[in-house]
């Protein structure tokens, strides 16, 4: 297997996002799979496996296709198979609802306790709080699942077959979609229908509030940053309230329709309501380095200047359905939380933490620890940025640092073949 690259930095403003994935294992076999969900709906996945393999790692994002995950060749080398699935909506933010996403994820189970002796799941950052949610539904009655969505849709979970697992690796998690968006939601914005419209004392990026050029680091009072993230929850709430507005909308024309059966009404019914949220990298953290202090480099996971990026289309939840922002972008209605889901997480449960991560920082990390419900729990720190990189030029990739824990951990617990 070929070593794991350092990105190349380059003058762009999200330069070093990402490593280079090295190549699979000469004896490692691929299969392209689909399964179908419990709702019906079609989920794809992709199974390598070496000789002998009984314990496979299943790796997904809710957003994000994971067939190139920089550690799946790490993992095929020490022994272990690896199942990458990609959810029903994989490159779609808009109609992302993470209680069809742990559908996708039942599936997946269901394949993989047919075929392996032991499963471990492997959440890597957005992955982390998908897992947590389906870990925690899995582990009830399908009587003592969430019935509804924050949207009032039935969730289907009740009627899903949801294997529990052996274990649960964590890679630099954050506390979930919606609480990661309210730490990084821009708090000054001041009218939802104007991406330019600014509340002057609430601006994150104005050196009259405490914010220095880049590179050097901001500085902003306790007040300030008191005041700005009880903004930022006031903003995620009137989001909130205008999503749960368009869903009694739209019940309303569908219990109209039911009435008058006319199709017109039927249309009207499904007309979409697109939310547009601007500006959502915006985390005092990134950009003021004495706040919860690491190794992390100046910069968001969005690229090394967060003031000009926070302006543009780059963000978490930029385009979003009123079904998909109260079950995935809202870290007051989502289910998907780590702070929610924890405690009822009691397989083995390895937490690898990133010492630069710009996303999951060292006082999340913190508080993850303390919620989860496992008793067989460990936590590891490796050099490393969120997505795998080197802190530093020339230093080792997080990802070649990671891997040797990650398979130490395993091994220790679930054999390879």
């Amino acid at each position: 297997m070929s070593d794991t690259k350092s990105a190349k930095q380059t003058g762009g403003l999200g330069a070093g996002r990402h490593i280079e994935v090295g190549d699979l294992p000469e004896q490692s076999v691929t299969t392209l799979c689909s399964l179908t969900t419990s709702d019906k709906a079609t989920t794809n996945g992709v199974l390598f496996t070496v000789p002998g393999a009984t314990t496979v790692i299943s790796v997904m994002h809710p957003r994000l296709d994971t067939s190139r995950h920089y550690l799946i060749p790490y993992l095929l080398d020490a022994g272990f198979a690896v199942w990458s699935q990609s959810s029903r909506n994989v490159g779609n933010d808009l109609t992302l609802v993470h209680e069809q996403a742990i559908l996708d994820v039942a599936a997946g189970m269901v394949f993989l306790r047919d075929t392996f002796e032991h499963v471990v799941v492997f959440g890597n950052s957005g992955g982390s709080g998908l897992y947590a949610y389906y870990l925690q539904q899995a582990s009830r009655a399908p009587a003592d699942r969430i019935a509804k969505t924050p949207a009032g849709a039935p969730s289907g979970l009740d009627e899903a077959e949801m294997p529990m697992v052996d274990g649960a690796m964590f890679l630099a998690p954050h506390p979930g979609q919606g609480e990661l968006l309210l730490g990084c939601i821009d708090a000054s914005v001041a009218d939802e229908d104007d991406p330019r419209s600014i509340v002057p004392e609430l601006d994150l990026y104005s050196p009259d509030n405490g914010f220095a050029e880049p590179p050097e680091s901001s500085t902003y009072s306790s007040e300030f940053l008191e005041r700005y993230r009880a903004a930022q929850r006031d903003r995620v709430a009137r989001i909130d309230e205008k999503a749960r507005g368009y869903v009694a909308e739209r019940d309303e024309l569908k219990a109209k329709f039911k009435e008058t059966e006319d199709i017109r009404d039927r249309r009207a019914s499904l007309a979409p309501r697109i939310i547009t949220v601007y500006r959502t990298d915006a985390d005092p953290r990134t950009v003021d380095l004495s706040l919860d202090p690491s190794e992390r480099p100046y910069g968001s996971v969005f690229g090394r200047r967060p003031d000009v990026i926070n302006a543009g289309l780059a963000g978490f939840g930029r385009l979003t359905t009123p079904d998909a922002w109260l079950s995935t972008w809202s870290g007051l209605s989502s289910n998907a939380s780590f702070r929610k889901c924890a405690p009822e997480i009691t397989v083995p449960t390895l937490v690898t933490e990133y010492t630069g991560d710009q996303s999951a920082f060292p006082g999340t990390i913190q508080e993850i620890l303390g919620w989860l419900g496992a008793t067989d729990l460990a936590h590891e720190r490796v050099r490393g940025t969120h997505f795998g990189g080197p802190v530093k030029k020339g230093e080792p990739t997080g990802g070649e640092l990671a891997a040797p824990v990650l398979n130490a951990w395993l091994a220790e617990r679930f054999p390879a073949a």
